[in-house]
């Protein structure tokens, strides 16, 4: 029986990815063109950098890739292409791309949204049972998303302001750490302790998130502690940071599980390789419940990667979704 080969691309970012997904399990190639360290001297992705970078690097992207795995565009089945959201003109790039090669070989395209990507990532390691409840962290989303069967998505819980990465990152840079911020907050983390007291938000709505006042909050106590002539331990505080702002992933992740009673719990999107969350929603599944399988993704699908578009695009595929010469870029497409 033939695979069902697809062509993903994923440049929501400051990644240029393409992978071909063969079934949407197996990945016969996933080449990542990072920009980090264009990004690190301005402590953040500058989005019109990040554009030109993509435009440089799409093409012989796309051709490494299908080198990688051995294959032509006249195999290939379909061409997947994160939508949306991200940087408009990141975004651009890829959908481009993604449409010139569909047009050029006469093959569908099929637009993913890229949290599908992140929740379908663990897909790559294990088969998804449904209803499912994913705890999506990542530099621009955090997200509760219940889905009751493989296609419908539906999101019981958002941040109000912040997005739990947003927060890491510009926190590390508060405490004058290298970008990206979380990856070395996380590391500072295991030298500390958690002993200052940070203020823990409280959104109106039960399974929602907010994290900007966490952020200043450090900010505020350092300040304090210039104007009394203190001392503080980055290391103590960066600890007490990440504990206060993965409490509060747990609290909303935990009454989610209660009211929705999913078979599955899994973590997605670059936070998910935070090693505090991995250890503390493990802990938390286990001991609470047991009757819930918990997934936790391998570190490589973690950060934004055209493999876990490929997967969900195969779904996507499946499932009749289909994109013509009117797609465009959708920075605020909905899941």
């Amino acid at each position: 029986m033939k695979q069902t080969l697809i062509l993903a691309v994923e440049s929501s970012c400051d990644e240029t990815a393409v992978a071909v997904v063969a079934d949407g399990i197996e990945v016969l190639a996933n080449v990542v063109a990072t920009q980090i360290d264009v990004h690190k001297e301005f402590g953040g992705v500058i989005p019109e950098v990040a554009s030109r970078i993509h435009v440089e690097n799409i093409s012989m992207v796309i051709e490494e890739a299908l080198h990688k795995a051995n294959v032509a565009m006249e195999d290939i089945d379909a061409v997947a292409v994160t939508q949306g959201p991200g940087l408009v003109g990141c975004l651009h790039i890829g959908v481009q791309a993604a449409k010139t090669l569909a047009w050029a070989f006469h093959k569908p395209l099929v637009p993913v949204h890229h949290i599908a990507g992140h929740i379908y990532a663990n897909r790559l390691i294990t088969d998804l049972k449904f209803p499912l409840l994913a705890l999506v962290v990542s530099g621009g989303h955090t997200e509760l998303v219940y889905m009751k069967d493989e296609w419908s998505f539906e999101v019981i819980g958002t941040t109000q302001d912040d997005a739990i990465g947003e927060a890491f990152d510009k926190v590390g840079r508060i405490l004058g750490l290298p970008y990206p911020g979380g990856v070395y907050i996380d590391k500072l983390s295991k030298e500390g302790k958690n002993i200052y007291k940070l203020p823990k938000p409280h959104p109106e709505k039960e399974l929602d998130f907010s994290f900007s006042g966490l952020k200043s909050g450090v900010l505020q106590f350092i300040k304090r502690c210039e104007r009394n002539n203190e001392t503080f331990e980055p290391a103590d505080l960066a600890c007490s940071f990440q504990e206060t702002a993965i409490a509060c992933l747990l609290e909303r992740a935990e009454k989610a599980m209660k009211q929705m009673q999913p078979k599955m719990i899994v973590l997605a999107g670059g936070v998910a390789a935070n090693s505090c969350l991995r250890q503390r929603i493990s802990e938390l599944v286990s001991e609470k419940f047991p009757q819930i399988e918990c997934i936790i993704p391998p570190l490589s699908c973690c950060t934004d990667n055209a493999a876990m578009i490929g997967v969900a695009g195969t779904i996507a595929y499946e499932h009749g979704v289909r994109g013509d010469a009117s797609c465009t870029a959708d920075p605020a497409f909905e899941l």
